[in-house]
């Protein structure tokens, strides 16, 4: 699999990530580029990207600090830093099982904490000669 990176923008914030060899990111990467506006949900930012994506067998809905995932009853993209409303300590956590699509490389997590709803997310392809 090539290694397919993209760079998100929110406010003034830029992150790179790299997507996972999953459908959910498959299904993301075809989809390129993407925009939204985000919602926030404690320490993750959220918005629907209109993709129509499962869960896979025994998915759950706990994540890593930068993880990238797929809300499927949201149709949203979920970009976790920290913990949720759903959370049991300080672990990111879903309100239902996700489908991870990739991670922020160096996630930081109080300059996500600064975006506010209303905000819009652009998701794009990292050409490889700009990596």
């Amino acid at each position: 699999m090539p290694d397919r990176r993209v760079r998100l923008r929110v406010d003034d914030h830029i992150a790179d990530a790299r997507l996972l060899d999953t459908p959910a990111a498959d299904a993301v990467w075809e989809a390129l580029p993407l925009r939204t506006t985000v919602s926030i949900w404690g320490d993750e930012i959220y918005g629907n990207i209109g993709l129509d994506v499962s869960p896979p067998p025994g998915a759950t809905d706990v994540a890593a600090v930068g993880d990238l995932a797929i809300w499927p009853p949201g149709r949203a993209l979920c970009i976790f830093f920290g913990p949720t409303p759903a959370s049991h300590g300080a672990e990111p956590r879903a309100a239902s099982p996700i489908a991870p699509v990739g991670q922020i490389e160096n996630p930081d997590a109080s300059a996500l904490r600064r975006v506010r709803s209303g905000a819009t997310l652009t998701i794009e392809a990292v050409d490889e000669l700009q990596a």
